[in-house]
């Protein structure tokens, strides 16, 4: 299906380095070539609802994009500071402490990551998806406001507080849909 938020795109450029502006928030309205050719209005919503609903969610996936091209999905917990999204590394077994995520990270530091609510009842789904540039850190003082951030959302990391490697995600982008209209 025909993608309503840009072009037909294909290849690691499409998922890497897509359309940016600073705000892509707002009414979207498309062309579907490939159905109907009618007008599309995609309900959306305003930025500060979208982080409203961003920040509530527990979890989110967050996308990283490897040197082969392929793209890595990951569920992660994270806390958004001002502009900044922040994921630790906690203490739940992990298969290796090499993680993907954060190796792709440093091959290619544009993220996507995405919260969203699924319900039965179809006027209450929506999902917000932020972009950005990302770093990680091992430690110092970000790595200390992240843990705390962190542990502030999250009580099971209160008794184990995580002492892994730190994601800080410089938002540059929002980008938040709703099946229902909110108001104005």
């Amino acid at each position: 299906m025909w993608p309503w938020w840009g072009p037909r795109v294909s290849g690691p450029a499409a998922i890497c380095y897509p359309f940016r502006t600073s705000v892509a928030i707002g009414a979207q309205v498309a062309t579907d070539p490939g159905e109907t050719g009618h007008p599309v209005v995609m309900p959306s919503m305003g930025i500060e609802e979208a982080r409203r609903l961003f920040t509530s969610a527990r979890v989110a996936t967050l996308a990283t994009v490897g040197s082969s091209g392929e793209v890595d999905l990951v569920p992660v917990t994270f806390v958004v500071s001002g502009n900044q999204l922040v994921s630790v590394v906690d203490h739940k077994p992990k298969t290796t402490p090499h993680l993907r995520r954060l190796g792709n990270i440093m091959d290619n530091p544009r993220v996507t990551v995405l919260a969203h609510d699924y319900d039965e009842d179809w006027d209450r789904l929506w999902w917000v998806r932020v972009r950005g540039a990302a770093r990680t850190t091992t430690s110092g003082p970000d790595h200390l406001d992240a843990i705390r951030l962190m542990t502030g959302k999250y009580r099971q990391l209160v008794d184990t507080p995580p002492t892994g490697p730190v994601i800080i995600l410089e938002i540059d982008q929002w980008l938040g849909w709703t099946a229902r209209q909110l108001e104005s």
